[in-house]
């Protein structure tokens, strides 16, 4: 299993440069740069700013000097510093020396910020939303989906497989609105929008005080949010449940006398999990980098809007970097998932 993990984080290395060639090679593809704007700034200006950001250089001096920046780390004698250029999202000092690492670049839209500022900033609060959001997806869907094939066809069915295709059928477009209008400004049982976590973070972006204070403003966004992944979650549980309650070996320990709840815990159900555990690798992901629609409504203080203005303003580093970012927790999640499967399925095993 250790030399699975790390040819797996090898790959993972390969996998990054890919995405950032790729990624790279669309960005400047596409007509237009960084400054341009419906009135044209003087040639001159555009001239200091493109030298000041090295963007007048060759486009694989460019990318090579990005991959040098990001992914390779920095041993100096030399502290860091509070410019702009400098600000490293890793600093170690060990013994008379500084381990840098990670510096995504200056942010072209936010002069005064850099891409690990807004990273630190504002990554965390996705992450929250992202977790909390696929927790409340796993609490609704798995029981429902279990639920629905334990009592095929019976009402309990129809109401679990009801409240998925509500889940699918309705996006948090609409579903966002509708809470917000009836538990925020009708009712006024919760905040209509805000976040209510704020730093220093556990672990770099858990909120430390689980109190009412960050559950009032968590709890809408991430039931609109995970609603419909649990729907999905519901539909994948019960597809692949009863699958499995049909199998040979299943039938061989009812006729051994088993009880039926000790076949369904201890043999069925954690089979089952293969499908749902799958999806959920890019499911997380992609609920932990952010969502730009959920965060627009409750006005939450998210990646997904930094992510979504970065492309319309051509603000190469955010967009480089959060797209660099997601393919990591791409790959981890993915990676945590097979490692998963051999804890589910004795059978599979990694040499």
């Amino acid at each position: 299993m250790g030399r699975y993990i790390i040819r797996r984080l090898l790959y993972m290395f390969v996998v990054v440069i890919v995405v950032s060639v790729i990624t790279f090679g669309l960005m400047h593809s596409v007509p237009g740069g960084p400054f341009t704007r419906e009135k044209n700034l003087p040639a001159e200006t555009v001239r200091v700013l493109e030298e000041r950001y090295h963007l007048d250089d060759p486009l694989p001096k460019q990318y090579f000097d990005y991959v040098y920046s990001v992914l390779i780390p920095h041993i100096t004698t030399v502290p860091p510093s509070n410019s702009l250029q400098d600000d490293f999202m890793l600093n170690v000092k060990v013994g008379s020396f500084w381990i840098r690492w990670m510096n995504f670049g200056p942010s072209y839209k936010s002069r005064s910020r850099t891409v690990n500022d807004i990273f630190r900033d504002n990554l965390p609060i996705s992450g929250q939303l992202g977790v909390f959001s696929l927790t409340i997806a796993i609490l609704i869907g798995m029981p429902l989906g279990i639920l629905a094939a334990l009592k095929q066809n019976t009402p309990y069915d129809y109401f679990g497989m009801g409240i998925a295709i509500f889940g699918v059928s309705v996006p948090v477009i609409v579903l966002g609105p509708i809470f917000v209008w009836i538990f925020g400004v009708e009712l006024k049982w919760l905040p209509p929008t805000g976040w209510g976590a704020k730093p220093p973070y556990f672990l770099g972006f858990l909120p430390t005080k689980l109190g009412w204070d960050f559950f009032k403003y968590a709890i809408m966004p991430s039931v609109a949010l995970g609603l419909g992944s649990s729907a999905i979650i519901a539909r994948l549980t019960r597809a692949s449940l009863l699958q499995t309650v049909r199998e040979d070996y299943i039938r061989t320990a009812r006729a051994k006398g088993l009880q039926e709840r000790v076949i369904i815990a201890r043999h069925a159900l954690k089979n089952s999990l293969i499908p749902v555990v799958t999806i959920l690798g890019p499911l997380f992901a992609a609920l932990v980098t952010g969502t730009f629609v959920t965060e627009l409504i409750f006005g939450i203080p998210g990646m997904g809007k930094y992510f979504v203005t970065s492309i319309t303003n051509r603000d190469y580093p955010v967009i480089m970097g959060t797209i660099l970012l997601y393919a990591v927790f791409l790959v981890i999640a993915n990676l945590l998932v097979d490692i998963t499967y051999a804890f589910l399925d004795p059978r599979i095993r990694y040499d």
